[in-house]
This record gives structure tokens, C-alpha cells and sequence, in this order.
């Protein structure tokens, strides 16, 4: 098993609830696989905040890289702002 320190831990946390986040690239960037995630949101988190994060997540097409309808890249919103040079620019 993979020793993370506490800052790892809460970044794999992090990452676990976004949802457009894999777990293939939670696995990229620190070697969970999913069902190692599974067991260290089971046992950082409380009961009832687990169950929510597990119905959210269970299903989602989003969370594996292969059940996602685009191939690469990032998905954007068409009501996202476009970001350039760190200013945002207006519609």
C-alpha cells in the first residue's frame, strides 16, 4: 500500500469529489486505483458524507476515462469565460 501524507490525502479527497476528475488520473498522480480510493474516502471521511460521495459517484461516466462522450482535452461549458493572460475577458 502507498504511504500519503496528509496533504495528499486531502488533495485525493479533493479531487475524488470533482467530477470531471478520473480516477485514472488520480491513479496517474499518486497510484491509487480505484477501489484504494474507495477505501481511503471510506476511512477518512464520516459515514454519511461516504454514502453521499458514493451516490454521486457510482455510475458517473465522467470518473473513468473511457465511459467519457469527449476523447481529449478539457471539457468547457460554452458559458465559461475565456481566460488569457490572467485577465478575464468580457463577453
Amino acid at each position: 500500500m502507498i504511504v500519503l501524507d496528509s496533504i495528499a490525502i486531502d488533495r485525493v479527497i479533493e479531487m475524488a469529489w470533482e467530477d470531471r476528475t478520473t480516477f485514472e488520473a488520480i491513479e496517474f498522480q499518486f497510484g491509487l486505483k480505484e477501489q484504494e480510493v474507495i477505501n481511503l474516502m471510506r476511512k477518512q471521511m464520516k459515514l454519511k458524507s461516504f454514502k453521499l460521495w458514493r451516490e454521486r459517484v457510482q455510475g458517473r461516466k465522467t470518473k473513468h476515462e473511457k465511459l467519457r462522450t469527449f476523447e481529449k482535452g478539457r471539457f468547457k461549458c460554452n458559458r465559461q469565460r475565456s481566460i488569457s493572460n490572467n485577465s478575464i475577458s468580457k463577453r
